[in-house]
């Protein structure tokens, strides 16, 4: 009989989940389903605020009938414990075979194991997989020690074919009842495999993401909205029926400046800003609700009203600022603690404002340094806490601080994601390097690593910033003085290095470990040496010269050498020893791309044709020390013994 593949829909139905833990919940369910080893020809998933989706296509009905092996008595046990045994698998004696162990020969039994039928295997492990989904935080919502989700569970729907998957969780029973959209669809709604995406649809839940996002965009095609793709997704995960709709503010609002406002519509209200004709921000705001229409305008005259009440907070936060300068304010950070065991604000600041010194920057740096964290304790920061560093800036800016000045200041926190940019000036990027270095050094001086996931000063993203100043910003300080013989902080930062060079220039793993094997204090130099080392590698010369240096690490290393004493050149033998020291004299110091097409024959000939550990002492050692040299003369660009190659 031919086997019998079915469709599997699993939805779990909850409160609304955060937006930006959708799309890791999602994978993490994926791998949760395949680790039950169910054969299958795809899986699909899918996601709204209310429900996680999985549907997979092509399960078999049973799984495939197995063997098993069932090892019994030795073959020298008494006849009596061999018809026990026997009798235990339902067979006679003489239907035993014998097999063969490490242990000696023992009588075994080959049991037929018939495949469990998929919807059994399913009911026993889906409970599992939905509570083994990892969330940042979980909630307890029955009784404490009862089940854990991200939020409460509400329906489970469980299909395999047209059966349902009987399991339970938390007094939640699976079965085929689904719910509509909160405020306009059925809260019960029957649904099948084949009809579910559709029903859904007649009770206004779009269950597709994309569609969700393709909705939105077309949505937004007539209005000049300002790019924002972090805004759009989280639009997409807090939305079942997405509809945007254009708002208006009053025009006399523009008097605030452009950060300010697009702040508060984006982190606040999630609304899109508008950009006139000119390119400049626009009196508009586009929202998108979560209902199909708004034909009476009352969303919309909503969140006008909305906008408008925070828009003048705003700008009283911003005129009661103005009564006092942000050179007024460097007393206050006294009391706004940095953290408990490094101090305040104010201490923060003079560390930063020392080491702005240390690392070149002028009395233009310096100021900005001891400005920089003074919008702390601003009513607008305090209120809109998105628009520190960028506040600070803007307020320095309106209070008449030199232009390198403001801008350092509001430029100061960045890069805050490998997409961003760097501060714009030389200026700006030594107060940021200050403050990262300093909050890095301070906290992995008292004991605040960042360990698994945890990393609640955010110093990762920190350490990457640093890496991305110094290798986009192109400043060749020594990295390693300023993280002050600390070993810890020393390892991390090289994996930050590794990371950037690798996931985020593309450099190739084995490139970027040889070239931070010759050193990696100067980013500007180790970008240069990689760069190099790239573009070497397409060289029909470079993989062999690579395995040969590899194979003079590791004679050198059995050697035991220590590399000390100069070449004999007496006792350097005619032929291609004497080839290769010549030609060892005549690329020191030569650039490395002509040194190794030229060198590469010389060292093939001279590993084909000499002994390195040669009988005389005198002559291995020279030899030993031939090799040394060479490896030292390409080991100042990077350890090409780190290359892969292919032989």
């Amino acid at each position: 009989m031919s086997p019998v593949f079915l469709p599997f829909l699993l939805e779990i139905g909850c409160e609304e989940i955060p937006d930006w833990m959708v799309p890791t919940a999602l994978e993490n369910l994926r791998l949760l389903f395949e680790k039950l080893g169910i054969a299958h020809e795809s899986v699909t998933l899918d996601a709204t605020p209310r429900r996680l989706v999985l549907r997979a296509e092509g399960l078999p009905e049973r799984q495939p009938d197995s063997e098993e092996r069932v090892l019994g008595p030795a073959k020298s046990a008494p006849p009596k414990a061999v018809a026990g045994f026997a009798r235990k698998q339902g067979v006679a004696p003489e239907s035993l075979g014998i097999e063969s162990t490490p242990k000696g020969e023992y009588y075994s039994f080959v049991r037929q194991v018939p495949g469990r039928a998929t919807r059994d295997i399913l009911a026993e492990a889906l409970a599992g997989v939905i509570l083994g989904i990892y969330f940042p935080k979980t909630m307890y919502w029955t009784a404490k020690n009862g089940p854990r989700f991200i939020r409460p569970i509400r329906w489970i729907v469980a299909l395999l074919g047209e059966e349902i998957v009987p399991f339970e969780i938390a007094g939640v029973r699976s079965g085929a009842l689904s719910s509509g959209h909160r405020r306009l669809g059925a809260r019960e709604i029957v649904v099948s495999i084949a009809d579910y995406e559709r029903r859904l649809r007649d009770h206004y839940v779009i269950l597709s993401a994309a569609a969700r996002r393709d909705k939105i965009l077309s949505e937004l095609k007539n209005v000049a909205v300002k790019p924002d793709a972090a805004l759009l997704n989280t639009l997409v995960y807090i939305t079942e029926y997405p509809t945007a709709i254009t708002g208006s503010f009053d025009a006399e609002f523009l008097e605030l400046p452009e950060e300010v406002l697009v702040t508060v519509m984006r982190h606040h209200q999630k609304y899109f800003s508008v950009a006139d004709a000119g390119g400049r921000l626009a009196p508009q705001f586009v929202a998108v609700m979560n209902i199909p229409s708004d034909p009476e305008g009352f969303v919309r005259r909503g969140n006008e009203r909305v906008l408008r009440a925070r828009f003048n907070d705003a700008r009283f936060f911003w005129n009661t600022d103005q009564k006092k300068k942000l050179a007024d304010r460097v007393a206050d950070l006294a009391h706004v603690t940095f953290q408990a065991k490094l101090g305040s604000y104010l201490e923060k600041t003079r560390r930063m404002m020392k080491l702005v010194a240390e690392l070149g920057g002028d009395a233009a740096a310096v100021r900005a340094a001891e400005l920089s964290k003074c919008d702390l304790t601003t009513e607008l920061v305090k209120e809109f806490t998105e628009l520190q560093g960028v506040v600070g800036g803007l307020y320095a800016h309106v209070q008449g601080e030199p232009e390198p000045v403001w801008q350092a200041i509001y430029d100061h926190y960045k890069p805050e994601s490998m997409e961003d940019a760097i501060p714009r000036h030389r200026t700006g990027q030594l107060v940021g390097l200050a403050d990262k270095l300093d909050t890095l050094r301070g906290c992995f001086g008292v004991g605040l690593i960042p360990t698994g996931s945890r990393d609640p000063f955010a110093l990762r993203r920190a350490a990457q910033g640093v890496v991305k100043i110094l290798v986009e910003g192109n400043l060749e300080i020594p990295l390693l003085p300023l993280l002050e013989g600390n070993a810890e902080l020393q390892a991390f930062f090289e994996d930050r290095i590794r990371f950037y060079f690798k996931d985020i220039r593309g450099f190739a793993y084995d490139e970027v470990n040889a070239a931070m094997a010759a050193g990696w204090s100067n980013l500007v130099d180790l970008e240069a040496r990689l760069t190099r080392i790239q573009n070497l590698r397409h060289s029909a010369d470079f993989e062999p010269l690579a395995a040969s240096f590899k194979r003079i690490k590791n004679i050198l290393q059995q050697a035991q050498f220590t590399g000390e004493g100069a070449i004999e050149e007496s006792l350097v033998e005619a032929g291609p020893e004497k080839d290769l020291y010549e030609e060892s004299r005549r690329i020191a110091g030569q650039p490395i791309e002509s040194a190794v097409v030229r060198l590469r024959p010389k060292v093939d000939l001279f590993f084909d044709k000499v002994l390195v550990n040669a009988p005389d002492a005198r002559v291995r050692r020279n030899r030993l020390t031939l090799l040394n040299t060479l490896l030292r003369e390409f080991s100042t660009i990077a350890d090409f013994s780190e290359i892969v190659t292919n032989s």
